[in-house]
């Protein structure tokens, strides 16, 4: 059930491959008088040509290398240097398409006399996704004995008061006491409805956005500490949607939730908006800066700080919206006809979708309109080898350029995945242009927040939520084409593309329709252990980013090259704050900006 291999096969030391790594042992069938050229092509890089990965010298007759087997794999063989990338044009050899490695496997390429090759699985690889079941049975015996030890001392208080049978009465009433206290100041009794309100009303706090964002956070502390190294929970090389990519939304999505219950309270106890202003205005510096100074944590060198962040962003949507809705809200609709009462929660933000709306078509104007300098009208890909390396110099298209612009590339994110699978430039995943729909982002939250607020009812809730789900959902998939790389605008985590938004938004309000009917309606869950995350976010983003290599939320035991090292590594740096933030939630100590 674990990631295991033999240490040494053919005299190959397997213990030195690192985690979805093999050997791919290159082999002639007979001498051969000139080198030939190995190159390469990953499923993951879109619309690339073959890259040189290794020279296969004429006088040795078998080569083995390291080869990353994460994804599928096309191999090409050439008879000679065709320089770093190999095109449709060239000529070769033979050609290998889609071809599945696997980790800890070992591999023979065999080039025949005639030039042909075949592909022959000499050892077979180790099963990945068995980490999962290890860590499941774990899981299950530390629930276990939990529950057992639980068991046990219960089974000894009990003996112990049989012996005080003069104060048993007295103390099982204490015990009771105390044990309602417990439950009161743990937050059990939430999952009952008070005895005066009948329960198809709402209570004033909903648990279930706490609880999202508990997810949200648990999961972002899961994938910021590697996630396994599984390629589909990290973030997707440049088009898609991976388990990484979904978290920094859902939390803007929360954010915009919240933004109109706060408003509405400070307004209704008369909070003069100049000082409501001053209040945003000192919330979005003070996330700018944090962000900031998280991102001097490897050395304060001014002259490559990178400027934009997470938290940067959170700070820049945060102030827009929140002015938007505060200057433009209207709270009384004069209209009684039926279709307005049940588009109340919309119509109220009229004017605030009309400023939305105009911000999101100037950014798809300058998106698809604007070239930038050297780049094609409406390009907006990872630049490098993209396109048969077409633009090596135009990496997130005017997106890019504008940040370069506005930041300086020394500013700008250093290490972006697609700058290593399609050698193209640094680029700002977080940047100042991709700001514009990111606050589209946080203002769906904010509609939702419109529409919590408008209904009081259960049922009317869920289906709004449900009905922007599927909208929202369609409407992504129509843009991309319901496909990664060829529609009109790609799922883009890094370019924050409309169907981006839109997709990861439908994503946010489907799990907050499952959260609100099981903890909120129905009260089958009480939301934990997301629940204490939830009301301490941004004290663990903070926590978990500067604890980064820090004992004992990380630790390394020997290489930690397999999936289920580098998974139980990920896992108990998460659990261990989720267990800080439940020492925090029992003494009601809750931080916030």
């Amino acid at each position: 059930m674990i990631e295991y291999t033999e240490h040494y096969f053919r005299g190959l030391d397997l213990w030195s491959l690192g985690v979805d790594e093999a050997f791919l042992n290159v082999s002639h069938h007979a001498p051969s008088k000139s080198d030939h050229y190995l190159y390469a092509l990953s499923e993951e890089c879109d619309k690339c040509p073959f890259t040189k990965v290794q020279r296969i010298l004429a006088g040795k007759q078998q080569t083995a290398f390291k080869i990353d087997a994460s994804r599928q794999l096309s191999f090409r063989i050439h008879d000679r240097d065709v320089g770093k990338y190999s095109y449709d044009n060239d000529t070769y050899l033979c050609q290998l398409s889609n071809v599945r490695l696997g980790e800890f496997g070992v591999y023979d390429l065999r080039i025949a006399v005639d030039g042909s090759c075949a592909l022959e699985t000499a050892k077979q690889p180790v099963n990945v996704y068995l980490p999962f079941l290890t860590i499941a049975l774990i899981a299950v015996a530390i629930v276990g004995l939990v529950r057992l030890v639980q068991y046990g001392l219960k089974r000894t208080r009990t003996a112990h008061s049989s012996h005080q049978p003069s104060t048993n009465s007295s103390t099982a009433a204490e015990e009771r006491t105390n044990g309602d206290d417990d439950k009161q100041e743990e937050g059990f009794t939430a999952s009952a409805a008070p005895p005066s309100v009948a329960p198809s009303v709402p209570r004033k706090r909903l648990q279930s956005l706490d609880t999202l964002r508990g997810i949200a956070i648990m999961l972002m502390i899961f994938v910021n500490s590697g996630g396994g190294h599984y390629w589909w929970i990290e973030h997707a090389t440049w088009n898609g949607l991976h388990v990484a990519d979904l978290v920094f939304p859902w939390f803007l999505f929360i954010m915009g939730v919240c933004i109109p219950i706060s408003l509405r309270g400070q307004l209704t106890r008369n909070v003069p908006k100049r000082q409501i202003v001053s209040s945003i205005t000192t919330r979005s510096t003070y996330l700018f800066l944090i962000g900031l100074c998280l991102n001097s944590m490897n050395g304060p060198n001014v002259a490559n700080l990178r400027i934009f962040g997470v938290l940067q962003r959170f700070g820049v949507a945060y102030f827009v919206v929140s002015l938007v809705h505060l200057f433009c809200h209207r709270e009384q609709i004069a209209s009684q006809h039926r279709f307005v009462r049940a588009s109340v929660d919309i119509i109220r933000l009229t004017r605030q979708w009309v400023i939305v709306g105009l911000l999101v078509v100037i950014y798809l104007a300058v998106l698809l309109f604007v070239p930038a300098p050297g780049c094609p009208r409406g390009y907006f890909g990872p630049g490098g080898k993209h396109l048969m390396n077409a633009y090596p110099n135009c990496t997130g298209g005017i997106t890019g350029y504008i940040d370069r612009v506005l930041l300086g590339l020394a500013h700008l994110y250093q290490h972006p995945t697609a700058r290593y699978v399609y050698d193209g430039q640094p680029f700002d995943p977080e940047g100042p242009f991709a700001c514009l729909p990111t606050i589209l982002q946080v203002f769906l939250g904010l509609q939702c927040g419109s529409t919590i607020l408008s209904f009081t009812g259960h049922l009317q809730r869920m289906q709004r939520f449900a009905i922007w789900s599927v909208m929202l959902g369609l409407a992504a998939g129509v843009l991309c084409g319901f496909s990664k790389n060829d529609g009109w605008l790609p799922v883009n985590k890094n370019l924050w593309s409309l169907s981006y938004v839109l997709a990861t938004a439908s994503l946010a309000y489907l799990l907050l329709l499952f959260c609100y009917y099981t903890i909120d309606v129905k009260r089958v869950w009480n939301g934990y252990p997301f629940l204490y995350a939830g009301m301490n976010a941004i004290l663990l983003y903070v926590g978990h980013t500067v604890a980064h290599k820090m004992l004992p939320w990380h630790w390394r035991i020997g290489t930690m090259n397999t999936h289920l090292m580098l998974t139980l590594e990920a896992l108990w740096n998460t659990v261990l704050w989720n267990l800080i933030a439940l020492h925090l939630f029992k003494r009601k100590l809750f931080y916030n900006l």
